[in-house]
């Protein structure tokens, strides 16, 4: 049966979730939670199940799940919820960037909390900048005794009202003579100078809370800050923690277009051929991420890593737009005229193209890299 073995895994590590969400009718979950002051309901819900442990080793609490896993997982929860799905992606993408960067067994108190409560890490990278790299920061950085004091915006923020613990990027004081160094901070989200607004104005993955967080000299303690290298090197933690959004990041898409697809089948809509050759193209886009996720502890080059994770990126996000589109027309005008549903998840669908390295600021880097350069991504 479609999307059987992705929905088995999640009834595995999350018995009951997959029933619970079926129970909230798709635009409650999505769109009805609008304002950077109400939190999205199902982001609750995959707390109380646990969800926030995914990732996490499990001799801190976690389920420390597989890449397969983690992918397969992603995927059927994008079929019920995008929002859901996009959320929890920034989340363990977060956790994955942390446990690479801590080498202090003291550090993983950390985890600790997070996996005993269920607490969510939002995602501070973006600060809204079109055409900038999401690792060169603005933030305003002010070094002090015992750590930093931070000042500035970010946004979008994904988990902005959900959040427990906001992640962020900046970029560390120079010292004469010395290359710009990134880091990232980790900030609890009631600390005094945090403010939020309203940032997301478009109908799609509204339920991502993903608002404008802005920062007014807030300190940040010297435990929490984590260095992570020049932001124009792909060294090992930038690499693997890359490799690991593209995984979950496509996964989650991949869901929301499963959807439209899994519809037709429940709606008998076009011929059998017509429906395989959607399904098939999904199952391949799966398969190649089944590759890249085994690919992470291969130990290949970094560059090699990254290239890869790219390549499957865009060729799911083709398949994303060819598949979403065939499915809402196999679904016909009726379908899309008396329910939100079908276009709602169009747009949600598409949204993968809108993430980090866009096709235009990796081109030439890929170009370089196939002719034998280093590969290096704008």
């Amino acid at each position: 049966m479609f999307l059987a073995k992705e929905r088995t895994i999640l009834e595995k590590f999350f018995p009951g979730l997959d029933e619970a969400l079926l129970r909230i009718p798709l635009m409650e979950m999505e769109n009805q939670h609008n304002s950077s002051t109400q939190a999205n309901p199902t982001l609750k819900l995959f707390s109380n199940f646990g969800g926030p442990r995914l990732l996490i080793p499990a001799k801190y609490g976690g389920m420390q799940v597989t890449p397969l896993h983690a992918i397969q997982i992603q995927r059927a929860l994008g079929s019920r919820s995008p929002s859901l799905a996009v959320a929890a992606t920034m989340h363990h993408f977060t956790v994955a960037i942390i446990q690479e960067m801590i080498s202090d067994e003291s550090g993983f108190d950390l985890f600790e909390r997070v996996a005993k409560h269920n607490l969510y890490f939002s995602s501070g990278f973006a600060e809204g900048r079109t055409g900038s790299s999401i690792f060169n920061s603005h933030m305003q950085v002010k070094p002090v005794s015992g750590g930093l004091i931070i000042s500035g915006s970010k946004k979008p923020c994904t988990l902005s009202m959900s959040m427990d613990l906001m992640t962020a990027s900046v970029i560390l004081p120079t010292v004469d003579g010395q290359a710009d160094e990134i880091a990232l901070v980790i900030i609890p989200a009631d600390s005094p100078g945090i403010k939020r607004q309203p940032f997301w104005k478009s109908f799609a993955l509204t339920g991502t809370e993903s608002h404008e967080v802005i920062l007014n000299e807030v300190y940040v303690p010297e435990k929490y800050i984590y260095n992570m290298g020049a932001p124009s090197k792909f060294d090992k933690v930038v690499a693997r923690s890359f490799i690991w959004f593209e995984l979950l990041a496509c996964a989650a898409y991949l869901g929301v277009s499963s959807s439209l697809v899994e519809r037709c089948f429940i709606a008998n809509r076009g011929t059998p051929s017509e429906r395989v050759a959607l399904a098939t193209e999904l199952e391949g886009a799966m398969s190649a991420l089944q590759g890249l996720a085994c690919s992470i502890t291969d130990g290949e080059k970094h560059d090699d890593l990254i290239a890869q994770a790219i390549f499957v990126r865009y060729f799911v996000q083709d398949v994303i737009e060819r598949v979403a589109m065939g499915a809402a027309e196999l679904l016909g005008g009726m379908a899309f005229v008396k329910s939100p549903e079908i276009a709602y998840l169009l747009a949600s669908a598409r949204a993968l193209a809108f993430h980090p390295p866009s096709r235009l600021s990796a081109g030439a880097g890929l170009d370089k890299y196939l002719f034998g350069e280093p590969l290096q991504i704008g």
